[in-house]
Formats: structure tokens, C-alpha cells, sequence
């Protein structure tokens, strides 16, 4: 879990019986080496073709080539007691592909919707996917994504309205939408993850809103959803000239790109699982598939629907008292793109990625040439300014009734009519700390000195590259002048214990 400016990635260690922290070392991770090695590689494969990656995800790369990196900045932390004194690195903080950053934003997030927006009631995921040509289309003109994301929302919450019974005007839900950009192989797969609130608050007769449960959906009714999604996007996209079909087929109606621009090329490669450069470019990617498993029947896919390209899955669900499904729920959908314990190198110099789950026809790796899978990590690099995270319904922000159904607003409330004191809303809306983040995802207590327990807190900020240079040359002839003292070496970091063992359908 990479921090934000002065906060580095937790590696573990043990004091006084507790766990402790110790610096996260990005530099000895197979994805480091892999961008630091052959990001340069696509830059000039790129350049012979004429072409060249945007500002952004050439900002994303270098970012990312810095984070957890000492030569690079840091903070200086030091015990108030024994005077112990550490070095603290700064973290990239992009939403690409870095997976300490990523897990910060996931914990982050999680604790958010957990403990301040979703209320004690019921939830259910509902996973929609799209067509090949939706997932370009969305990845290179975000503002359709924003527009087809709004016809999603509003079939599934007028049917949970009309299911319990009531008319829009009596009755709302929300949900909380986090965007995926990438499938379990590392491609551009751009589909929603949306939390809803498994039924409605009824709000009629100016009474106070309470809570009506709808049941389950079945099979039929996410048929229905799906076909009617998917008629509605069709012809949404076609009044914006995005989209022209006739009666046999349907296809999309974009601007040229300029001819020095990769980001078309690199997008479509990935989106249908095709090689983006060097001499095998266009070809399918390479799947290692084993034996096919046997077809038994899956208990999900009652709850699961597809129609013209468009899957919709809303299998997964969690009741109000269960607190803990809730944030892990919350985890699933706002995890990093990229699990780094499933990357490795085979014996010819691939680098091979291991699915999460086997697809149907027994692929269970997919292989990559050193440059073509860094032309992946570019296809997962968002545009700058487009929001991942959308709330809707009663969970919006200018909602009349969020006030009085977030766990948020209400605590505010209930501490104002007890007089007691009240955070400022700059205090409200402030991120997790560091120690927070580490010690809910990872139970890790950095507060806290690794030799005598005393409490850590920071000297200094160090920015300037001489000083940096400096402090980092003199402890590195302490270190040789010491040398019964070993290096410390991080181990191998597993993933948040409470990670869930669950998976939305249609996001592969």
C-alpha cells in the first residue's frame, strides 16, 4: 500500500509482539524492473512507427518509475524517546497501474463507503460489461462513459422502485459506481461495478424515509434489463453521432485520430487481446491454457444475463448487519489493476500473467513480450480529470434525503442535538491517514518505535536532490562501515488478509 507524500508501502516486521513497519523496496519488484527496462523500448518502437504516447501516460510512467524510490525525496521520521530515526519515501499517487498506490485508494475508498456513506442496510453489486467497441469507445471519449452510465443507473433504479411498488415520485435508492478499466488479463476491459442498495426508501407523506427491501432479481428480470440497457445505449450514442447501425449491424462513427497519436492503436490491441507492437503486432496474445474444466452448473449464473454484447451479473449481495462483507465488498470493487504476485518470467523471457479465475476455455496465464505488455499498462492509464467514482440516488451528494441516511451526516446530527463538539467539513471530507490506512487493511502500527515503542512523528522534509544525494551517500558508508549489521531486505508482501473471495461475473 503506497501513501501519499511521505508515505511509503508497508512491509512487515515484528516488535514488542506486535507487527511493525518497515520501508516497501518498489525497485526489487518484477513490475519495477519490467517498466524501468523496456518503458524506454516502447517509446522508441513508437517513435520508428511515428507516433508517440500522450503527456499523461508518459507522466504516469515516470511517476511510477519514483514511487517508494529514496533518491527521490523523503520524509525523515524520528522517536521522541530513543531518538531511532527513519527514512520514509514518497509515493507516486497516480490511478494507472502502480499497485501500492492502487491499495492505498482501495483501503482509502473501502473505509470511506464502509463507515460514511452506505448505510446499515442491505447492498447488491451489479457488474454490467460491454461490447468490444463500447470499451475503445469509452476509454477514448470518457464523456459517452458518463452518459451510459447515467441510462444504466436509471433502468436498474426505476425497476427496484416499481418492484417494491411505489412510483419514482414516492420512492428512491442509490448506489455507489466505481469504473474498472481492465480484466483479469491486463486488458482494457471498461465495465461498472455499482454497489446499490438492495431496495428503496420510501419518502411519501412527508414522513421521515424508511427502508423497503425488494427481493432478489431472477434470471428473467435481468434479461429484461439487459435488453432494455441495451437498446437504450444504442440509440443514446447514436443522437450523439458516436454510433450508426442499421438492421444487420452497428458501428461506431469516431473523428479520426491524428497520425502521430499510439493511444488508438495501443487501446484497440488491448481491448481485443491482440499484440499492440514489434514484429508480431496484430496477432492474438498468447494463452496458456490447460485441460478444459468439466461444464458444471455455476450457482451464479442464475443471476447473471447477456444480450447483444452486454453482460449483467448481479450475483453478489450483503446484508445491513454485516459489516465487515460490506467493506470487503467495497474493497473487491476499488482494487489496483495490477496483482504483482501473479507476474513472472518464463524461461524464454516472457512475462507471464496469471488469470484470478480460469476462463471457460481452460486459459489459466497469458504471455507477453517485455514491450507489448508495457503497451498494456499504457492502455490502463485513465485521462486526466475523469472520475472512477460516481454516487448516485440518495447517496449523491445534493440528495435532499442523504442527510438523513448516510452514517456520515447522521453521527453529524446526533453530536449537534447532544451539543458535543463537531468537526469542520474540512475535517469531515479528510482522507485516511498513513497509520489509519495500515493499520485497517494490515493491523501494522507505525506510530509507534520499532525499538522502544515511543511515538514516531516527522523531523523533516527533505526535497532537494543535493541534500538527497547527501544523506543517502552518508548512510550508505554507515552501512559499510558496519557490517555485522545485515541489510534490510523486505519479504515478499501477501495481499490484505480480508480480501474478499468473491468475483462480479462479465469482467473478463
Amino acid at each position: 500500500m503506497s501513501p501519499g507524500k511521505g508515505e511509503p508501502a508497508p512491509v512487515y516486521g515484528h516488535a514488542f509482539g506486535h507487527t511493525t513497519y518497515e520501508r516497501h523496496q518498489p525497485e526489487q519488484t518484477l513490475l519495477y524492473q519490467l517498466v524501468e527496462a523496456h518503458y524506454p523500448a516502447l517509446v522508441d518502437q513508437l517513435a520508428q512507427q511515428g507516433k508517440s504516447l500522450p503527456d499523461h501516460v508518459h507522466r504516469e510512467f515516470e511517476a511510477y518509475l519514483k514511487c517508494g524510490r529514496l533518491e527521490h525525496g523523503f520524509l525523515r521520521v524520528r522517536c521522541d524517546k530513543c531518538h531511532f530515526e527513519r527514512l520514509v519515501a514518497f509515493s507516486c499517487k497516480k490511478r494507472g497501474f502502480c499497485p501500492s498506490c492502487g491499495a492505498r485508494r482501495m483501503a482509502e475508498t473501502a473505509a470511506l463507503l464502509a463507515d460514511e456513506v452506505f448505510p446499515d442496510a442491505p447492498l447488491r453489486q451489479w457488474v454490467i460489461s460491454f461490447p468490444f467497441p463500447l470499451r475503445y469507445l469509452f476509454a477514448a471519449y470518457p464523456q459517452a462513459m458518463g452518459k451510459v452510465l447515467g441510462i444504466v443507473y436509471r433502468a436498474i433504479s426505476t425497476h427496484l422502485v416499481h418492484k417494491a411498488g411505489y412510483q419514482l415520485k414516492d420512492a428512491a435508492t442509490g448506489a455507489v459506481t466505481l469504473i474498472q478499466r481492465f480484466g483479469s488479463a491486463l486488458n482494457l476491459n471498461i465495465h461498472f461495478h455499482a454497489l446499490f442498495l438492495d431496495g428503496v426508501y420510501v419518502y411519501r407523506d412527508n414522513r421521515s424515509p424508511w427502508f423497503r427491501r425488494v427481493r432478489a432479481p431472477d434470471k428473467g428480470e435481468l434479461e429484461d434489463l439487459v435488453q432494455l440497457i441495451s437498446r437504450r445505449v444504442g440509440r443514446c450514442l447514436e443522437r450523439q453521432g458516436l454510433l450508426e447501425q442499421d438492421a444487420e449491424s452497428a458501428w461506431l462513427e469516431l473523428d479520426p485520430a491524428e497520425d502521430t497519436d499510439a493511444m488508438p492503436q495501443i487501446l484497440g490491441s488491448s481491448v481485443s487481446y491482440r499484440i499492440a507492437v514489434g514484429p508480431q503486432q496484430g496477432r492474438k496474445a498468447f494463452m496458456i491454457r490447460t485441460i478444459r474444466p468439466l461444464d458444471r452448473p455455476d450457482p451464479g449464473l442464475e443471476r447473471v444475463a447477456k444480450a447483444n454484447g452486454f453482460s449483467l451479473h448481479a450475483g453478489v449481495s450483503c446484508e445491513g448487519h454485516q459489516k465487515d462483507k460490506r467493506e470487503r465488498l467495497c474493497r473487491y470493487i476499488a482494487r489496483p489493476a495490477v496483482a504483482v504476485p501473479r507476474l513472472s518470467l518464463n524461461a524464454t523471457g516472457k512475462v507471464v500473467y496469471t488469470l484470478k479465475t480460469p476462463y471457460r476455455d481452460g486459459t489459466t496465464q497469458v504471455a507477453f513480450e517485455p514491450v507489448d505488455f508495457i503497451a498494456r499498462l499504457a492502455a490502463l492509464v485513465p485521462k486526466p480529470r475523469v472520475n472512477l467514482t460516481r454516487y448516485h440516488g440518495v447517496l449523491a451528494p445534493n440528495h435532499r434525503l442523504r442527510a438523513e441516511i448516510t452514517p456520515a451526516h447522521r453521527g453529524k446530527k446526533a453530536k449537534l442535538a447532544a451539543k458535543a463538539e463537531v468537526r469542520s467539513p474540512a475535517e469531515l471530507h479528510v482522507a485516511m491517514t498513513w497509520a489509519q490506512r495500515l493499520a485497517r487493511v494490515f493491523n501494522i502500527d507505525v506510530e509507534n518505535c520499532v525499538r522502544c515503542g515511543g511515538t514516531v512523528r516527522v523531523i523533516a522534509s527533505i526535497e532537494d536532490q543535493d541534500i538527497i544525494d547527501r544523506i543517502l551517500a552518508h548512510l550508505s558508508m554507515k552501512e559499510q562501515d558496519t557490517p555485522a549489521r545485515p541489510p534490510l531486505v523486505p519479504p515478499t508482501r501477501a495481499p490484505p488478509a480480508t480480501m474478499p473471495l468473491f468475483a462480479g461475473k462479465g469482467t473478463r
